[in-house]
């Protein structure tokens, strides 16, 4: 069973990167890769200049990366597990104490760690990958299991550590997320990249859909006619997929005919819709 088939991905320096596919697409595959943990895969992986796994040793303390589930000593406290980790790194507790505040932890930071909800271990994970200063920071689903508000806190945190010049590279299934915390985002199919772009750019396409509100009901055939697809709303307004250099024609195409609109208006794409567009087309 192959994971990863030609998969060619390129991510900018600085700001936040959103990978997204669907489950089993291979994004946490692609990400064992990045950081060392995939052997005996056929291909090529550069990180910071490195070739990975043979330069990791060089590369491994510039990146902090949350995988999957983050692994804890069950009996000891937030504190303590970072305090462990942070010894083999040669890390102090005034960075530890830092981290916990960073994420949120401070106040339970002497819990048991097997007392945490999902959401605090997430965030005990994200505090260990940052524990490094590190120039890229890669998390894998790191708002799995939080709350609105702890959705939030990891958003604002993203954003706080690409202002400071790092890089942030984020897996999520949380589309409207990503869609608010990103700057350039990657989609992947079936192992290879589909879509890889600026938000904006992204959530433009090729096409636009305009709300169009008129009185004559031969605008629908008109406009069809035209050559665009047009769906009729319940409350009689339609919208029209127009390509955006032929914006302006849906204006004169009715003006022709006599039929002046009481409403164009343009539809808001959101990254689920543009997310589920490009999926879709693939073959499986």
């Amino acid at each position: 069973m192959t994971a990863l088939a030609g998969l060619d991905l390129s991510v900018p320096e600085g700001g936040v990167f959103g990978f997204l596919g669907a489950n089993g697409a291979g994004k946490t595959t692609a990400i064992r890769a990045a950081v060392g943990l995939l052997r005996g895969a056929r291909g090529r992986v550069r990180m910071l200049g490195a070739d990975i796994p043979h330069d990791l040793s060089s590369t491994i303390d510039r990146v902090g990366a949350l995988v999957e589930q983050p692994s804890f000593f069950p009996n000891f406290t937030g504190r303590r597990n970072l305090e462990l980790l942070g010894r083999t790194r040669r890390i102090g507790p005034k960075r530890v104490d830092a981290m916990l505040d960073r994420v949120g932890l401070g106040a339970r930071a002497d819990t048991r760690f097997a007392t945490y909800s999902l959401g605090m271990k997430q965030r005990l994970g994200i505090a260990a990958a940052l524990m490094k200063d590190p120039e890229l920071l890669i998390l894998d689903e790191p708002a799995n299991g939080l709350d609105p508000p702890g959705i939030l806190e990891v958003r604002t945190l993203m954003r706080t550590v690409a202002a400071e010049g790092r890089t942030v590279f984020v897996s999520s299934h949380i589309l409207s997320e990503v869609e608010h915390a990103c700057d350039r985002i990657a989609i992947v199919a079936h192992g290879k990249c589909i879509a890889n772009g600026r938000v904006s750019e992204l959530l433009q396409g090729a096409n636009a859909r305009y709300r169009v509100r008129v009185d004559d009901p031969r605008a629908h055939d008109l406009l069809v006619a035209g050559g665009w697809t047009v769906e009729p709303e319940a409350d009689g307004a339609l919208v029209v997929d127009v390509e955006a250099s032929r914006s302006r024609e849906v204006t004169s195409t009715l003006a022709r005919a006599g039929i002046y609109l009481s409403e164009l208006s343009p539809v808001a794409r959101s990254l689920e819709d543009v997310f589920l567009e490009l999926t879709e087309e693939q073959p499986s």
